[in-house]
């Protein structure tokens, strides 16, 4: 087993339980009280990753196909999601956003950032931000394979 440093450990837990916390407080800002939180969550999904399947969408969110659909079924009957056949398999459908899907995910997003750039603004000098950009690069690294 490999030594890992007091410092590494610390660095691990402190950034998990950091990003936990902005997280949730990122989703609160435009929290969408129209939205359950599953609804909110494969509405994003389908916005970043365009057409899919449902059990696509069910195994990216980590729930039952029963679930996504009951989940597809809500945000269907608010229009913001289609449905269409699948070009490749006529058996299955996929899922896209509506005008009204595509315009209710961006404005969550846009409100998401704003929320953000505001905080940073209000609650830290030019000098701290600076050092949370460093932070940041730093970060990338852990994203890369």
């Amino acid at each position: 087993m490999v030594h890992i440093s007091g410092s590494a450990a610390r660095a691990a837990r402190d950034l998990r339980v950091v990003f936990s916390r902005l997280r949730r407080r990122i989703r609160e800002v435009a929290r969408d009280a129209d939205l359950t939180p599953p609804q909110e969550s494969a509405l994003s999904l389908v916005g970043k990753h365009g057409a899919a399947t449902a059990s696509a969408l069910a195994a990216a969110e980590g729930v039952r196909p029963q679930s996504m659909a009951a989940t597809l079924a809500a945000l269907d009957q608010q229009g913001l999601i289609r449905r269409a056949p699948d070009p490749d398999d006529g058996r299955r459908q996929l899922v896209t956003l509506t005008e009204a899907g595509r315009a209710r995910v961006e404005g969550n997003r846009q409100l998401r950032e704003e929320w953000l750039a505001r905080a940073f603004q209000d609650r830290f000098t030019e000098d701290e931000r600076e050092t949370v950009l460093t932070a940041l690069e730093l970060l990338e690294r852990l994203s890369r394979p």
